[in-house]
C-alpha cells in the first residue's frame, strides 16, 4: 500500500512537470500558420513566435530591459511574419546597443539605425517583412509603437 502512494505521488509529480515544463518552452513554439497576433521568425524549422517586450523612454532615449531574448542561428532566419493590426507606417526592425545598467543591474539596451524593410501583405492582418540588406549576428528588434520584440541570431 506505501509503494501505490509513493508511485503514485511519483507519477503526480512527474505529471506536473511536463505541464510546466511545457510553458517554458511556449516562446519557441513552431507553428505552421500564426494563430494570435504577435510577431513571428520564419526559419528553416518553421514559425517560432517572439515573445514582446516594453519600450522605455528615460530622458528622450528609448530602450528595452534585456528579458532573455530568443535565440536563432543566422543560417536558419528568413524573414519576419507579423500577425494582427498594427499601424505598417510606424514598423521598424532595429539594431540593439547597450545603453546602461539599471537601477537593479539589468542591462538596458537601446535602438540603433533603422533597417530598410519590404512589407508585404499577405492577406487580413498578416505581413511578410524582409530585410532589404543582409542581417548580421547580432541583438535585433522589431519595434512598433510601444511594443518591441527583441531576439538574437547567432
Amino acid at each position: 500500500m506505501k509503494k501505490a502512494k509513493i508511485v503514485c505521488g511519483i507519477a503526480f509529480c512527474l505529471i506536473l512537470f511536463c505541464v510546466f515544463a511545457a510553458s517554458v518552452y511556449a516562446k519557441n513554439e513552431k507553428v505552421a500558420t500564426p494563430r494570435e497576433p504577435g510577431v513571428y521568425i520564419k526559419t528553416t524549422k518553421g514559425l517560432i513566435r517572439l515573445l514582446p517586450n516594453i519600450v522605455f523612454d528615460e530622458n528622450g532615449v528609448f530602450f528595452v530591459e534585456s528579458n532573455d531574448p530568443a535565440h536563432f542561428f543566422l543560417k536558419d532566419f528568413q524573414y519576419f511574419v507579423l500577425y494582427g493590426k498594427h499601424d505598417m507606417s510606424v514598423l521598424t526592425v532595429n539594431p540593439m546597443g547597450f545603453y546602461q545598467p539599471s537601477a537593479l543591474g539589468k542591462p538596458r539596451f537601446a535602438f540603433g539605425k533603422d533597417i530598410e524593410l519590404d512589407v508585404k501583405s499577405q492577406g487580413k492582418d498578416t505581413y511578410i517583412i524582409k530585410p532589404k540588406g543582409l542581417l548580421g549576428r547580432g541583438y535585433y528588434s522589431i519595434w512598433i509603437n510601444e511594443t518591441a520584440w527583441d531576439f538574437m541570431l547567432d
